[in-house]
């Protein structure tokens, strides 16, 4: 771990004082949390806008495939 050092609002203090005790955390285990949370939601949106790009780019040769896409998927995936 490395030690940093942020600064927070009175009320954002008050509060994660209030929930860290409520649930026998300590303060820098719920800030690493968050910010793990925040880094998450930051990849999740890289994938997401890596999935739309992505989207009308291939061609799959099944004039059906938006409509029977579970019966290819399935066929695919036969033993």
């Amino acid at each position: 771990m490395v030690r940093t050092q942020i600064l927070l609002s009175p009320a954002q203090l008050r509060a994660l004082k209030i929930r860290a005790a409520r649930e026998g955390r300590s303060m820098a285990d719920m800030v690493r949390e968050g910010v793990d949370l925040l880094l998450a939601s930051d990849e999740r949106e890289h994938l997401k806008r890596q999935s739309l790009d992505a989207a009308g780019r291939f061609r799959s040769g099944s004039p059906d495939l938006g409509t029977a896409h579970d019966a290819h998927l399935g066929d695919a995936f036969k033993p």
